[in-house]
């Protein structure tokens, strides 16, 4: 792991355990908002999977009506701890037990920790290429498919964003001097 990468998770875990000791959903989505920016510059799998579960643990914990549990803050701790002193396996255990925690909380909402999972990967996928990086590359980074990323962008308005207004006039220019016809 890059150690700017290293740091900014740090960073990240100590502002989500504070946010989570103060029940404060908002930091958590802008923590997980903020992270998303470093995902698109390294495309590291590591800050991809810290921006989906500092936000999934904002809609899990939400939904609970702010109830969180030790355990949760143990796993948060021992991934800070774990991550302070450079052990990055221990890092990356850690922080699956999270995922499991989200998963596995309650039996009753076990579908939507899933469900709230997906829609975090997909989100955060979409959030990636309003900033330009390609579907098939954040596919590929959040383990989804093209297509449920391209029906959720699709539903949005990124792509009208990209739409750039040129006159025919040039476009008619620009395909003559690309082929040398005058």
């Amino acid at each position: 792991m890059n150690d700017f990468i290293r740091q900014e998770i740090i960073s990240i875990l100590k502002d989500a355990i504070d946010a989570l000791k103060k029940k404060d959903m908002l930091s958590l989505v802008e923590l997980s908002n903020h992270v998303n920016h470093t995902s698109l510059i390294f495309q590291d799998e590591d800050s991809i999977s810290m921006a989906v579960m500092v936000y999934s643990l904002s809609k899990v914990i939400e939904r609970r009506e702010g109830i969180i549990d030790k355990s949760l803050m143990e796993y948060l701790k021992k991934a800070l701890q774990s991550l302070e002193i450079g052990d990055v396996e221990k890092y990356r255990h850690s922080i699956k037990k999270v995922f499991d925690y989200i998963i596995k909380f309650d039996k009753k909402l076990r579908l939507y920790a899933l469900n709230v999972i997906n829609q975090a990967q997909i989100k955060r996928g979409s959030k990636l290429f309003e900033h330009g990086l390609s579907i098939g590359r954040i596919a590929e980074l959040l383990g989804l498919s093209r297509w449920e990323l391209m029906r959720y962008i699709g539903r949005t308005n990124i792509v009208d964003g990209f739409r750039e207004k040129t006159r025919i006039k040039d476009k008619i220019n620009f395909t003559r001097k690309l082929f040398n016809i005058k």
